[in-house]
């Protein structure tokens, strides 16, 4: 095993292999900087120039498109406050505050190392670990499901910054608005107003778009309107700089670097969670296991670490069910499926007998893409900073426009354009009067997932509830939601005492 995946290395550091991952990085991360494009619209639109391609030459491309597009998001998180992709949500909580503090290139440099070295450690998960940690998977039902998904919901309390009821409110508000469209298992339409293109909901990307990009853009007129407008942060570039201090800091945080990457690849590894889920859990438990958790939110390295760690690490666990047993982790390995199936492979338990030059073909690829766009991308600090010294009046309009393309791209429909300015305006409402958007994103996001899975668990009980405090890991996400809801709620009232 160790032999091939080496080898593998080896036979992938020609000149071509090596020009073919670095055009994919670069392509990837183009995609994943824009707001609006993803990953997964990267590898649709580049997978039918593979076809030409033998299988392990066209993995390797898709597998350096995949990771530079998962990496790329973290660009546009830190300097505009916007996710490059649903993954980089919570790099933006701690990411935009540090450039505000005029540190965006050390903002930078450690989400880009961050982002690699939680690559890697999924890596060497993927290559070590597939079988019996696919098989684990496997023994998840929407019991567990539920529970992690209630699990999750709990990172609420614990981000509700200022007002705590606030904080609540927000995420309820974000759980009700996951309801619209037609209802999970039976095809119930709800709140649809009679308007045909609500059936389906609002889709995530455009309400990303419109809560973080364009609240943004509206709150930036207001200013320009009150006369309010604050100079421009000048940033220090001196932060950046891999030298012995900025290892020093890295080396400080080793149990938040090997915690975050392994929510990541567990998260990867169940199917249709996805990284916006794994980047959220990562930056709550880091927060939870924090000496000083109030500091989150304000521009501390802690939570850049947690939120880039665990998203790309998710890449390694996502490869585990798709290789082993060919279930796609999320929407970029389904069409990842596909690309293996049209190069003659057929992902599964037997792929490692039949195609095992193939399979750690992946693996090394994997390997090698993290290292090239850690290079690549730390390279591109100074050139992406510039971005910062465009004029806003120039640079909103520009960001609102791609703005709206992305969110026509996800699904080619004029309803997703709208739904992200309608979201922007109930952003800018609700972040002025205080009520915390990342705890809205969170609700939106985690929902559908809980009600699902409920649904779901309760067809397969017969309506009865036991069998999620009877099955041992449903059971043991649930009390830990339990602890820790009542370990904030514990904190939340000792604060007016503290006063």
């Amino acid at each position: 095993m160790v032999t091939l995946f080496f080898t593998s290395i080896v036979s992938l550091l020609s000149v071509k292999m090596l020009g073919l991952m670095i055009i994919g990085v670069v392509v990837g991360l183009v995609f994943g900087a824009i707001p609006g494009l993803t990953s997964t619209m990267a590898v649709a639109m580049i997978l039918p120039v593979t076809f030409t391609m033998d299988s392990v030459t066209g993995m390797t491309f898709l597998m350096a498109l995949y990771v530079g597009g998962i990496s790329g998001g973290l660009i546009s998180a830190i300097l505009l406050k916007i996710p490059g992709t649903p993954s980089s949500i919570a790099t933006c909580f701690d990411g935009h505050p540090m450039t505000a503090k005029g540190l965006a290139g050390k903002a930078l440099a450690i989400g880009i190392f961050a982002s690699m070295v939680g690559g890697i450690i999924g890596n060497i998960i993927l290559v070590f670990l597939s079988p019996p940690l696919a098989k684990l998977a496997l023994t998840f039902g929407p019991f567990e499901y539920f529970s992690i998904g209630i699990f999750s919901l709990t990172i609420i309390a614990s981000l509700a910054s200022g007002s705590f009821s606030k904080g609540i409110i927000a995420g309820l508000m974000g759980v009700f608005f996951s309801t619209f469209g037609m209802a999970p298992v039976d095809g119930v339409s709800r709140f649809d107003f009679g308007i045909y293109d609500m059936r389906n909901g609002f889709a995530l990307l455009p309400v990303l778009l419109g809560v973080f990009a364009v609240t943004d853009i509206l709150k930036e007129l207001a200013k320009a309107h009150n006369k309010e407008n604050a100079e421009k942060t000048a940033q220090d570039l001196g932060g950046y700089s891999l030298g012995l201090s900025f290892f020093k800091e890295m080396a400080r945080q080793p149990m938040n670097f090997i915690r975050s990457s392994l929510i990541g690849t567990f998260i990867g590894i169940l199917p249709g969670i996805g990284g916006s889920t794994a980047s959220i859990l990562s930056y709550s438990e880091a927060r939870r296991a924090s000496k000083h958790p109030e500091k989150f939110g304000t521009g501390i390295s802690d939570g850049i670490i947690a939120s880039e760690a665990s998203n790309n690490a998710m890449v390694g666990g996502a490869l585990v069910t798709l290789v082993t047993m060919g279930i796609p982790g999320d929407s970029t390995t389904a069409i990842l499926l596909g690309g293996m199936m049209i190069h003659g492979l057929q992902p599964g338990p037997l792929l490692m007998q039949t195609n095992p030059e193939v399979v750690y073909g992946i693996f090394a690829a994997l390997f090698i893409a993290n290292i090239l766009f850690f290079v690549i991308e730390y390279s591109g600090i100074k050139l992406f900073i510039k971005v910062l010294d465009i004029p806003r009046h120039f640079l909103y309009p520009v960001i609102f426009v791609m703005c709206m393309v992305g969110s026509y791209a996800n699904n080619n429909m004029m309803f997703d354009i709208y739904t992200m300015i309608l979201f922007g305006v109930i952003g800018y409402l609700l972040d002025g009067r205080g009520y915390s958007m990342a705890c809205f994103v969170i609700g939106f996001i985690l929902g559908p997932m809980i009600e699902v899975n409920l649904r779901r668990a309760l067809m397969v009980s017969h309506g009865s509830f036991v069998p999620f405090v009877t099955r041992p890991i449903s059971l043991i996400f649930l009390i830990v939601a339990a602890l820790s809801l009542i370990l904030t709620l514990k904190k939340e009232f000792k604060k007016p005492i503290a006063k």
